[in-house]
């Protein structure tokens, strides 16, 4: 009888313990790290990119594609494009994108949406494309950055980059 209290004791500590693994496990799942994609879109012409999920403020979802963009002549491009889902947003392509470091850094991204669209004068409002090579070296990749996406029909979208992304895109960007 005398054994039964410090067995007892240390039964509810072992299954506290795993207990508390399996919930760190299933509602605190680590972020999915996005692959470096390499496409061949043309003799010569090559893209790298990378692909995550992101969800914004409002618990939406957005693609977040960095890519790299090496043409046969050695000439190189680096946009980033976000797409939500229909109905998410009225991007406003007059504004340029955001991007400020939890340090409070921020730097700004031109619109280059015009690049992607067949007909520009009705460019889909829910997707956005962004010029990042002048800044992507300056972009620190060991802390967080958010991204505020501008919006004509709401608050601007506000994404969270975590630094693993940052890293990419400054991996990708430096492919020649």
């Amino acid at each position: 009888m005398g054994n039964f209290l410090p067995k007892m004791m240390s039964w509810l500590v072992t299954t506290a313990l795993l207990g508390a693994c399996l919930v760190t496990v299933l509602f605190y799942p680590l972020p999915a790290q996005a692959a470096i994609r390499q496409l061949e879109e043309a003799p010569g012409q090559v893209v790298y990119q990378s692909r995550q999920t992101v969800s914004d403020q409002h618990g939406d979802r957005w693609q977040v594609i960095a890519f790299n963009r090496i043409r046969p002549d050695g000439s190189t491009s680096f946009n980033l494009r976000l797409v939500g889902f229909p109905g998410t947003a009225a991007i406003d392509r007059a504004r340029p994108l955001t991007l400020t470091t939890s340090l409070g850094q921020s730097f700004t991204a031109a619109d280059a949406s015009g690049d992607i669209f067949t007909d520009a004068s009705a460019p889909e409002p829910n997707v956005g494309q962004y010029d990042l090579q002048p800044i992507v070296p300056q972009l620190p990749a060991a802390i967080p950055l958010q991204l505020k996406l501008p919006n004509l029909a709401a608050d601007d979208v506000v994404l969270p980059i975590a630094p693993s992304l940052t890293q990419e895109w400054k991996t990708i960007a430096n492919y020649q």
